[in-house]
């Protein structure tokens, strides 16, 4: 007499385990029917549903069809048409390849399959509940495939009664349908639910779709990226930052047409947007991805949506690259409007970025010596004419944006689009209260905040000096020895690198005290200790209140405490001076604390205001 314990669990058994793991919902067989038409070439399809789907799932689609034969064997586990030996499983490009999704379909449901290819005269029919075949027969049908899903999980109750409500399973089945409208446009779709015709979709271009799916004032609101680099393409719209929504919808990224979920690639978007999204908000985002299917591996889950990465921080770092200079390159200047009332100009309304901090402090200090930053204009450069908009084309025709975040050959393959800035008509630039800047532009007013202005470009140009590792350091004609807190030592002795590689050539020089005998051209004479001090007291206040990586916390905290301030008196070249350098950088909107830089104040407002319109 046996006394083993292991059973081997007959084939109808196991395949409804198995179903499990494919087929989760009704979404779930949407998606799988989708893909399988897709894969089979067809350029229209049509998706039926009755009962969200419960009670019927049928999709017709114009694609090849298949023969009597391979009819049947699509019903088999692990039985497919995309790929054949181990090397096919390295470079997949369709969307489907495990072979296990119509065999999961008919274990739990009943099944009808109608398809005919084009050189055969009639057709084949095939139904199947439960996983076995009830009929075969000869059947008159168009070119294609049309498949009846019918009573899902009507021989597991168990499994059907985890089903959510109709408007529930609705929804999942919705999105399912628009992120294959979105990633396919050029096929023609139609979706009805219940005898209503929710989508008609003709072949479109995808701006055009966009703009059936969305709207065409949604459709306004977005920017559209596209760069090509030598691991990997990358196109899509992303939408402006004032736009963004307290939810995660509307978030699509596709890798090489598929549709797939990736935190990494989520977190790279959320990056590039830096501080112009209020933490709470979400952008709108629809990337296309194309990489070499030998760097990436999709046969990770049966869903096909997660995805590994060969060089994940690659891709990482050029996706946030990527983002940054398609947002550097839309005018999302901040817009400025009074509060309706005419007699009530105690308001300004900030309707681009609402995303504001506490004031910088700052005392007014002496006259700023703004030639060691800033190279000087030639002589007589005090008479030109000031053309912003001639400056800005001059500036992105040079293709400044090279990301202290993407390696240097990656940056250098980046172009900066033109900004949508207004032409320059008068030549005034003034500078308010030694605080801001102001300039006239074609739609009105731009006022530019001195300290955030330059304390971007500084950020900016730390990360690059770390990134590259040429430091840039102006010697000091006597060295400076510098005590410091035996903590403030500890973690400057921790920290040496990112200084030296900013500019601070520093050496340890007895218990606690250091030696500066060199420091970053930005650094103003008579003020490199009290520098080193105030960047160790901010790279400590944003470890308490933010976890930071390291370089990036040194880079913050030096451009805080090196920017001009509040205060500084400049002259009208080191005003342009400035203004050309922070056009030359990858996010000249926000500082990297996440307050604003600039702001607009249109034309059209101050006529409303004098009652002029």
């Amino acid at each position: 007499m046996s006394t083993s314990i292991i059973n081997i669990l007959p084939d109808h058994l196991a395949n409804k385990i198995a179903a499990g793991e494919v087929v989760q919902r009704p979404e779930s067989v949407v998606k799988e029917l989708l893909e399988n038409s897709i894969d089979a070439g067809a350029t229209s399809i049509s998706i039926t549903i009755k009962n969200a789907g419960k009670a019927l799932i049928q999709l017709i689609d114009n694609g090849k069809g298949m023969t009597e034969e391979d009819a049947e064997k699509s019903f088999y586990r692990h039985a497919t048409s995309k790929i054949a030996t181990y090397e096919d499983l390295e470079n997949i490009r369709t969307l489907g390849f495990r072979g296990e999704a119509l065999a999961s379909i008919a274990a739990v449901a009943q099944v009808e399959l109608k398809t005919r290819r084009e050189e055969d005269a009639v057709g084949s029919l095939l139904r199947i509940e439960g996983s076995e075949i009830k009929e075969r027969a000869k059947t008159a049908h168009q070119r294609g495939t049309t498949i009846s899903v019918k009573n899902i999980f009507y021989n597991t109750p168990a499994r059907r009664q985890f089903l959510k409500s109709n408007n529930t399973e609705f929804k999942h089945i919705y999105d399912t349908i628009q992120r294959l409208a979105l990633s396919k446009p050029e096929i023609a779709l139609e979706f009805v639910s219940d005898e209503d015709t929710i989508l008609a979709l003709p072949s479109q271009t995808l701006e055009d779709r966009l703009k059936t799916l969305f709207g065409e004032r949604h459709f306004a609101t977005l920017v559209p990226l596209r760069e090509a680099t030598e691991l990997l393409t990358i196109s899509g719209f992303i939408g402006k930052p004032d736009f963004a929504r307290k939810s995660k919808v509307d978030q699509y990224i596709f890798l090489n047409n598929r549709f797939i979920i990736s935190r990494s690639i989520n977190h790279a978007v959320f990056s590039g947007y830096e501080h112009l999204v209020e933490k709470g908000n979400f952008p709108f985002f629809l990337l296309f991805i194309e990489l070499d299917p030998n760097k990436v591996d999709v046969n990770v889950h049966p869903s096909k949506m997660e995805v590994k990465f060969a060089d994940e921080q690659s891709i990482y770092r050029i996706v946030i690259s990527v983002i940054r200079k398609a947002l550097g390159g839309s005018d999302i200047t901040p817009t400025v409007e009074f509060q309706r009332n005419p007699g009530d100009f105690s308001g300004l309304r900030h309707t681009a970025i609402p995303r504001f901090y506490s004031n910088v402090p700052g005392a007014a200090l002496p006259s700023f010596d703004f030639n060691a930053t800033f190279p000087k204009q030639p002589s007589g450069s005090e008479e030109i004419p000031f053309d912003l908009n001639s400056k800005l084309d001059q500036i992105f025709a040079k293709n400044p944006f090279a990301d202290p975040a993407v390696p240097e050959d990656t940056a250098t393959q980046f172009q900066h689009g033109t900004r949508d800035s207004e032409a320059q008509e008068g030549k005034g630039i003034w500078q308010l209260h030694n605080k801001y800047i102001l300039t006239q532009i074609r739609s009105g007013l731009m006022i530019i905040d001195q300290h955030v202005a330059h304390e971007r470009i500084l950020y900016e140009r730390a990360l690059t000096r770390m990134n590259n590792a040429v430091p840039s350091s102006q010697q000091l004609l006597f060295p400076q020895t510098v005590q410091l807190p035996s903590g403030d030592y500890s973690l400057t002795m921790d920290l040496l690198p990112f200084f030296n590689t900013i500019g601070f050539e520093t050496k340890p020089f007895g218990k606690n005290t250091i030696v500066l005998e060199g420091v970053p051209p930005e650094v103003k004479a008579g003020t490199e200790a009290n520098i080193l001090q105030e960047i160790l007291d901010e790279f400590k206040n944003n470890q308490l209140r933010v976890k930071l990586e390291a370089r990036d916390n040194i880079a913050k905290s030096f451009s805080c405490k090196a920017a001009i301030k509040a205060g500084d008196k400049l002259s009208e070249t080191e005003m342009r001076s400035l203004i050309d350098q922070l056009f030359a950088t990858s996010m000249p909107y926000v500082c990297p604390h996440g307050r604003p830089v600039l702001i607009k104040l249109s034309l059209a407002e101050l006529d409303r205001r004098f009652f002029r319109t």
